[in-house]
């Protein structure tokens, strides 16, 4: 009796203190718990929801999942010739506005970089401009100027609307890299003979390589899902998959089409910043904001 006394106090105080942990970390980081529960339910809401009508053959209310499971669906979604055509013409646009602003903005990044001339932080500072106001109202001035170019509903101007929106990525986050690279090893390379070029390419190249990875594809994709500028330059004629999208979730009574692509396309760009993020070591993204 006595040992079973004993036993049920221990467990008691054992619960006991417990629940005044629990209570004490509750009063702690309660504002912190409530926070995370509110940003998953934001996040994993959405993306429930589209996982869910992407393999819903019927779903009528008020059930809380669907009441009949299948892929009925997904062959009738890629068997659309719209969306057959603006899925290549996305992932071309954003293969060449990404290489186009490689080319054009990681020479400029390593001059951010290396060379200190007058107007130099105020001119990388202009790169925010793009993202400094509303995109709606810097889309629409720059049509204006596009119509009178002729490049209103072509290739050419869609290219040059989704470029504005690479600087950013593309000239900070490179710039950051070279800047955090240290000099003495250059240095100790052009002192045993090395030709500046040589030394570029086999020391300062290799360094920067995980950020400069990070920006090609972070800007990547931030051109594949880019839908104002698009909507507004490429119309009628260049239709890319994100404006195709606002047709098929805003519009069609079918509402798989719009959750099996939204699916289709979000799981390979999860897995590209994935990649990115595990690139972009050193803090290169955070010190990019501070050159």
């Amino acid at each position: 009796m006595a040992e079973t006394a004993i036993q049920d106090s221990t467990l008691f105080s054992a619960r006991a203190n417990v629940r005044r942990s629990f209570a004490a970390t509750l009063r702690r980081e309660g504002f912190g718990i409530v926070a995370l529960i509110l940003l998953i339910l934001v996040i994993l809401g959405p993306v429930s929801t589209v996982v869910l009508w992407s393999f819903a053959e019927r779903w009528a209310y008020p059930s809380l999942v669907p009441t009949t499971w299948g892929l009925k669906y997904w062959p009738e979604t890629f068997d659309r010739p719209d969306i057959a055509g603006a899925l290549p013409l996305s992932i071309g646009l954003a293969l060449t506005v990404t290489v186009l602003s490689a080319v054009i903005c990681l020479p400029a990044a390593y001059a951010f970089a290396r060379f200190h001339f007058r107007g130099r932080r105020p001119l990388l500072l202009s790169f925010l401009a793009t993202n400094a106001f509303p995109r709606f109202a810097l889309y629409v001035s720059i049509a204006v100027i596009f119509f009178r170019l002729d490049l209103i509903a072509t290739v050419p101007g869609v290219v040059l609307i989704q470029l504005v929106n690479t600087l950013l990525l593309m000239i900070w986050i490179p710039t950051a890299a070279f800047q955090g690279i240290d000099r003495s090893l250059e240095e100790a390379a052009l002192d045993v003979g090395a030709s500046r070029i040589r030394v570029f390419f086999q020391i300062t190249l290799p360094l920067v390589f995980p950020a400069v990875s990070a920006a090609v594809l972070l800007v990547f994709i931030n051109t594949f899902y880019e839908a104002q500028g698009a909507l507004i330059i490429g119309l009628p004629r260049v239709r890319t998959l994100p404006v195709l999208m606002y047709a098929l979730i805003n519009s069609e009574l079918i509402t798989q089409y719009g959750a099996i692509l939204s699916l289709t396309l979000w799981l390979p760009s999860l897995f590209v910043l994935i990649f990115a993020q595990r690139l972009l070591r050193g803090g290169y993204l955070t010190a990019g904001f501070g050159v």
